[in-house]
C-alpha cells in the first residue's frame, strides 16, 4: 500500500503547525513584533504554499475538519480519511515537539485556547463559523475546480481573514490537528474538545451545503 498521499498530508500539516504555531508562540511571548497580523499572515501564506506544493498529490487537506467535510459529502472514502487524520495529527505533533526543542515553552507553543471573555459554547460557535468559511472556500475553489491556479490563494486568504477576526477570541484554529499538536507538547488537552466539536460542525455543514446545493445537479 502506497502512503505517498498520507506522507504529503504529514508534511503539509507539519508545515502549517511549525510556521503557524511558531509565529503565534513568538508573537505571544513578545519575541516577534508582528502581532495578530503576523500570525494571520504566517498561517495564510503557509497554507498557500502547502496547497501549491501538495495539492496535486493529496489534495492538501492538512486539516481533519476538511477531510471530514469531504468524507461526509461522499467525495472522499472514510477509510482513507482515517489514514489522513492519523497523518495530520502526527505531522502536528512532530512539528510541535520540534518547536518545543527549538524555542522552549515560550508563548505556550502557540496553543489555541479560548479567551476568558468567551464561554465554551461561544468558542465552539466561533470555531464552527470560521471553519464554515474555510471549508466553503475549499469546496468553492478546489472541489468545484474553480479559480484555477488561484485556488490556493483563495483558501489561504480565508484562513488569514478568519484569524484576523477570531484570533483574539479562540485563537482561530479551525483545525483539530493545529490545536492538538501544541496542546499535547504543552501537556494541556483541557480545551481540545472545543477545537474538535466546533470545526467538525462547521466543516461538515459547509461541505453538505455546498455539495448538495451548488455542486450536484437537481
Amino acid at each position: 500500500m502506497s502512503l505517498r498521499q498520507e506522507l504529503a498530508e504529514f508534511i503539509g500539516t507539519f508545515t502549517l503547525v511549525f510556521i503557524g504555531a511558531g509565529a503565534m508562540a513568538l508573537a505571544v511571548s513578545g519575541a516577534s513584533p508582528g502581532g495578530l497580523v503576523g500570525v494571520a499572515l504566517a498561517h495564510g501564506l503557509a497554507l498557500v504554499v502547502i496547497v501549491y506544493a501538495w495539492g496535486s498529490v493529496s489534495g492538501a487537506h492538512v486539516n481533519p475538519a476538511v477531510t471530514f467535510g469531504l468524507a461526509l459529502s461522499g467525495r472522499f472514502p472514510w477509510v482513507r480519511a482515517l489514514r489522513y487524520w492519523i497523518a495530520q495529527l502526527l505531522g502536528a505533533v512532530v512539528a510541535s515537539y520540534l518547536l518545543l526543542i527549538l524555542i522552549g515553552r515560550q508563548g505556550d507553543l502557540g496553543m489555541t485556547v479560548p479567551s476568558p471573555s468567551v464561554s465554551v459554547w461561544q468558542a465552539i460557535l466561533i470555531e464552527a463559523v470560521l471553519t464554515f468559511f474555510l471549508v466553503t472556500a475549499v469546496f468553492g475553489s478546489a472541489v468545484a475546480g474553480r479559480n484555477g491556479n488561484g485556488a490556493a490563494l483563495a483558501i489561504g486568504l480565508v484562513l488569514t481573514m478568519d484569524i484576523l477576526m477570531g484570533g483574539v477570541l479562540t485563537g482561530a484554529s479551525m483545525n483539530p490537528a493545529r490545536t492538538f499538536g501544541p496542546a499535547l507538547a504543552m501537556g494541556d488537552l483541557s480545551a481540545l474538545y472545543i477545537y474538535i466539536v466546533g470545526p467538525l460542525l462547521g466543516g461538515g455543514l459547509a461541505a453538505l451545503l455546498y455539495d448538495r446545493v451548488y455542486l450536484r445537479q437537481p
